[in-house]
């Protein structure tokens, strides 16, 4: 049976990453890219379409996990009563091959474990071709690619599996290690399992000593930081949303998407973040990424991309895969990839200037490819689009959209003025100011003198808590309290915020988006609430699973739900408790204070 989404844990090696459950099962990989198809495909269906497990038989009594500190390596502890204890440590070694590392060690007694490992490659459509040879035993696919598990252990080989029992006494240890391997590809020579370990552990520390945060939620911080660095793929400089694909917003429905993609607004947002924590070399990567992706679009920008930079492909559907919890159906790519939506741009412009206000170097073609923005800005912005929610019945006027739009004229402006760069200013001050009229005039709901979702639609829209913290207009402005009250009358519900109203959702009743409710978190701070601030931060940490992994949203029928680990909720978690710390660093309402160091970009 398919585990809660909170039973889930994140491996990672910067390229592709794996979901373990806490039975000790590897139900998700994605080898050896973040959307290549799977070849453990159970989180979406069942044991028919593949898994790794490792654990003791029968199952244990009590289940305890964590991650070694500061790292991404992870450490199950099954007490199995009188038999004993044994712990696993799994990991991802961070190197270019995708491999998993899983070791496990007898902590007390003599405790049965048996390992099955059920590869289906293509998403759980083809089973593997067995082949024991003098590496290891290779699990075959149809095209070339294989798996190749190495360990000490004696093994029983089938026809598309492999197993393995064996008895496990105090302080005795067995490990096993697979390889995805591509046509013709060879695996590492001599890699020794603890020598990975040991590499693996000091790599993410070296990383985390990099962070500039010492406040009050350290853990929580850096563990959203190592899962955002998680998401990263290194060798594009880019960063997917999330690493699974269809697990449902509303169980049992139909809005479930591929999230394994780089969307331009979360990337944006995680750099936000990045930058407020002195990761500039991820910084830097990322801006390269995004040079050549404005270049080779003539500063014709899609929502979202290929991790390599190239155009997302559209949908379709796995018909033979039921679903996690029965949701239908399953999807591959995502047909977002080609929608309007405004606020890309301003986004986009906004990142540009929060790095130049940070001290980073940014050169004159950055300079250009800014401009270049600008002007589709400027030419499409009176358009209507589909939104930050993406909602596929039509195109509106959405404030949220109209809004960035003049994020973005504001803050090149001010780029232009302060650093003496070349502009039209003349021309953008008039659109800058025409945009802040035609929302102040389009976009309010009359009754409630507030902001409402489109210029079409009266209902709130959680996106609208961004109008302060962009400082479009001051957080003391009559229309913003009342917007932020609009929200927490009708939005606000079980402790968290949904984005919008029931009857606006694919399904009519998913979960509240959790990246919403630390929005309406900041803007309790910024109206000087905050003891309610923080009380609904800490009532968001408490919805994180058991070692500290958001999904996208929650749901108090079924707890986490949404694609997971998902990089908008762990970034949002990171602002927050930037504002409610007051950290030099954070910065706001489009006025971001400067960094003490210079970084170099």
């Amino acid at each position: 049976m398919t585990q809660p989404i909170k039973d889930y844990a994140l491996l990672g090696n910067l390229r592709c990453s794996a979901l373990v459950g806490r039975n000790g099962s590897i139900d998700w990989f994605c080898p050896p890219r973040f959307d290549s198809p799977a070849c453990f495909t159970r989180l979406l269906g069942n044991e028919e379409h593949g898994f790794w497990q490792l654990a003791p038989q029968p199952p244990a009594q009590k289940i305890q996990r964590h991650y070694e500190y500061d790292t991404l390596v992870l450490c199950t502890e099954f007490d199995c009563g009188d038999a004993g204890r044994v712990r696993i440590t799994d990991f991802m070694p961070l190197n270019s091959e995708a491999l998993i590392v899983r070791r496990v060690e007898g902590l007390e007694g003599s405790v049965q474990m048996d390992m099955q490992l059920v590869p289906r490659f293509g998403y759980g459509a083809r089973a593997a071709r067995c082949e024991e040879g003098a590496q290891g035993v290779s699990l075959w696919d149809t095209d070339g690619q294989r798996l190749l598990l190495t360990s000490q252990s004696p093994l029983r080989i089938g026809a598309d599996n492999v197993s393995a029992s064996f008895a496990l006494g105090a302080g005795e240890m067995h490990e096993f290690t697979l390889y995805h391997l591509l046509p013709e590809q060879q695996p590492g020579v001599g890699a020794d399992p603890q020598q990975l370990l040991d590499d693996c552990l000091q790599w993410w520390r070296d990383w985390v000593r990099q962070c500039s945060y010492h406040g009050r939620w350290r853990e929580a911080v850096i563990r959203s930081l190592i899962t955002l660095n998680a998401l990263t793929h290194e060798p594009s400089g880019s960063m997917v949303a999330a690493p699974t694909t269809s697990l449902p917003e509303a169980p049992g429905h139909g809005a479930n998407w591929d999230y394994r993609f780089c969307w331009i607004r979360d990337a944006v947002w995680a750099l936000d973040i990045l930058i407020d924590s002195n990761y500039l070399t991820e910084v830097h990567a990322w801006i390269n990424w995004l040079q050549r992706v404005i270049e080779r679009n003539d500063g014709d920008m899609r929502v979202l991309y290929s991790v390599d930079g190239q155009s997302a492909n559209g949908e379709h559907e796995m018909d033979w895969l039921p679903g996690h919890l029965d949701s239908q159906p399953v999807r591959v790519g995502n047909g977002a990839y080609d929608q309007h939506q405004l606020d890309v741009y301003g986004q986009l412009v906004d990142l540009l200037h929060i790095a130049r206000r940070s001290g980073a170097y940014l050169s004159q073609q950055d300079w250009q490819d800014q401009r270049r923005l600008l002007e589709k800005v400027i030419d499409c912005w009176q358009q209507p689009d589909e939104g930050i929610w993406e909602l596929r019945d039509q195109r509106r006027h959405y404030v949220h959209s109209k809004v960035y739009a003049w994020v973005a004229l504001d803050r090149s402006i001010r780029d232009a003025e302060e650093y003496g760069l070349e502009a039209p200013l003349e021309e953008w001050r008039a659109v800058r100011d025409e945009i802040h009229a035609d929302i102040c005039r389009k976009g309010i709901n009359a009754q409630r003198g507030a902001f409402q979702q489109s210029y079409e639609r009266s209902c709130p829209d959680a996106s609208l808590l961004m109008i302060p913290l962009l400082g479009f207009l001051p957080i003391d402005d009559p229309r913003v309290q009342a917007t932020i009250a609009w929200i927490e009358q009708d939005l606000l519900r079980d402790g968290v915020v949904h984005r919008f109203p029931p009857q606006d959702s694919f399904s009519g009743d998913e979960g509240a988006f959790l990246a919403c409710s630390f929005w309406f978190a900041d803007t309790l701070v910024m109206s000087g609430r905050d003891g309610d601030a923080e009380n609904m931060f800490a009532h968001l940490l408490a919805l994180r699973n058991d070692v500290g992994l958001l999904a996208e949203q929650y749901d108090p029928r079924y707890g986490l739900i949404g694609n997971f680990p998902q990089a908008l909720s762990h970034l949002a978690l990171v602002k927050s408790a930037y504002l409610l710390q007051a950290c030099e660093q954070v910065h706001h309402g489009g006025e971001p204070e400067r960094h003490s160091y210079k970084p170099v970009i």
